[in-house]
């Protein structure tokens, strides 16, 4: 620990005696200071042991002696060290009277001993004390990568924990905990998401201090990682500030837990390219093949039923974010995921049927949804880096080109809707009608129509109302007719001349078909 007051009043060398501030000198010397100015306060910064032999001071003085402590009270200096024999014999009793009042400690310093005496006893002592942090510093860093390479970082975390006399935490890249020490810090750790989410927005590395002394703790928070998006994040509670040796052991964990996360993020790299591989295999119809490459590293994702996402952006990190999404979820909940950017605007993620992979791409997606439907014009904007996902239905090995041709189309759906997310069974157990509010679909029925509403326009029948009763009746005269209200002979007149000015058959399906989907088109617009 640094030097006190009372370390220095106990060093035999030294022969300091205590006339006033006996409760005050557990107080730490920060440095020594020697002056004879009448007010050496500007010269000061605090936790100073001031030396003095009141050569320009009339310490008989009771009002200027109150000013003067008063003004090294209010710096920040620890004590006063008054010689005696030089131009007093004895500390005079206004000055020690003051100091009593101020709670300052005052030394009475001998003849013989010099200032420089008491300046080298401060000085071998910070020197020691701080040989002693390093050392210590040291010593935890040897055990905290002791404990990374036998126990990984939770046996870290616990090492830490140790070291400070608190405890730690370790986030991922989402903000979520996953591992603490001792575990009861799990609650604490918890509650600082928002923190940790805030701090992973500020250019890495970066640092903050939360909590103090009207908290639990006080907690320090580290990002870790050396790209610009940091990977994860360290928390350290601890009841009051760190000291010099648990400073080192801080560090220490950082760049350890930093190579973790680089290593990490190389291994990364390499599952990437063989997911690569292993999907490509997939698409191309050769699931055995697929599944030696792949071997143990994504567990049983390939036996079982697995859903296909495909998400789109030209925002490289809208698709870092739904990666970070769906791996912290799939990590957490102990489920195998595969993630393959096809490109730098394309991502394909193979993920367990109902389990939270997809659930969080899912709530990922609502989010993003009401952020922009509470958005000022309430509209996404059209713009180009708005993220679009597609999602297939649950689908196995064999069927998998099959998911992924399903979660490309339900990405183009969402295209077109201005959707985040669109899941292919919405699609499949939905209605074909929303699929026609398309610009080229309502180009065609205009086109297709036209001719039939112009003929209307002018008065000489109601060719458009009676194709669609017609239509919507099957071909029924009588029933359509009726809906019309006029006779049969009439609404087949009026079917000719449709066929007339189309210059098609209605006898053909196809033509049926094209005049019902467009009718129902018109329609939608309306």
């Amino acid at each position: 620990m640094p030097p006190t007051l009372a370390s220095l009043v106990h060093h035999s060398a030294l022969k300091l005696t205590v006339r006033a501030g006996e409760d005050h000198l557990d107080v730490p010397v920060r440095w020594v200071h020697a002056s004879e100015l009448a007010d050496p306060v500007p010269y000061m910064e605090g936790g100073e042991l001031l030396l003095i032999t009141a050569l320009k001071l009339d310490a008989e003085d009771a009002k200027a002696m109150r000013r003067y402590v008063k003004r090294l009270v209010g710096a920040g200096v620890v004590g006063l060290g008054f010689a005696v024999g030089v131009n007093y014999d004895e500390i005079p009793e206004a000055l020690v009277a003051t100091a009593q009042e101020e709670g300052l400690p005052l030394l009475e310093v001998p003849r013989r001993t010099p200032f420089i005496a008491i300046s080298k006893a401060v000085s071998a002592a910070i020197a020691a004390d701080q040989y002693r942090s390093v050392t210590a510093g040291f010593a935890a860093q040897r055990e905290l990568t002791r404990q990374a390479l036998t126990d990984g970082p939770e046996g870290l975390l616990t090492a830490l924990a140790a070291q400070v006399d608190g405890w730690a935490a370790l986030y991922d890249a989402s903000g979520a905990v996953v591992a603490t020490a001792p575990e009861w810090a799990g609650r604490r750790a918890a509650r600082l998401t928002a923190d940790v989410e805030r701090l992973r927005d500020r250019p890495a590395p970066a640092s903050s201090v939360v909590g103090g002394p009207d908290n639990e703790d006080r907690v320090e928070l580290h990002t870790l990682g050396t790209g610009r998006r940091p990977r994860a994040a360290l928390a350290v509670g601890t009841a009051a500030a760190l000291g010099t040796a648990e400073r080192y052991a801080v560090h220490s964990a950082i760049a350890l837990l930093t190579l973790t996360t680089e290593r990490s993020r190389s291994l990364q790299a390499a599952q990437e390219r063989i997911g690569a591989a292993v999907l490509r295999m997939l698409l191309a119809g050769q699931p055995d093949h697929a599944r030696a490459v792949a071997g143990d590293l994504f567990g049983g994702l390939l036996d079982a039923p697995f859903r296909i996402v495909v998400g789109e952006s030209a925002d490289g990190a809208a698709l870092d974010a739904l990666a970070e999404v769906v791996e912290s979820a799939a990590a957490r909940s102990g489920e195998a995921v595969l993630v393959v950017p096809e490109g730098p605007e394309r991502l394909v993620v193979l993920a367990v049927d109902d389990g939270a992979a997809v659930e969080a791409c899912v709530e990922h997606a609502a989010m993003l949804e009401a952020e922009r439907a509470t958005s000022a014009t309430g509209e996404r904007t059209g713009d180009e880096d708005d993220l679009v996902v597609g999602l297939s239905a649950p689908a196995g090995p064999i069927a998998a080109a099959a998911a992924y041709k399903q979660a490309e189309q339900a990405l183009s759906v969402a295209r077109r809707r201005g959707r985040v997310l669109v899941e292919h069974e919405q699609l499949a157990a939905g209605s074909v009608l929303p699929l026609l509010a398309d610009d080229a679909v309502r180009a065609f029925a205009d086109g297709l129509l036209r001719p039939l509403s112009e003929h209307d326009a002018t008065g000489r029948g109601d060719l458009v109302a009676s194709l669609r009763a017609w239509l919507s009746r099957h071909g029924q005269w009588d029933a359509a007719a009726a809906d019309l209200g006029v006779h049969r002979h009439t609404l087949r007149y009026r079917m000719r001349r449709v066929e007339e000015i189309l210059g098609r058959s209605l006898d053909d399906p196809d033509v049926r078909m094209e005049l019902w989907l467009a009718l129902k088109a018109t329609a939608a617009a309306e």
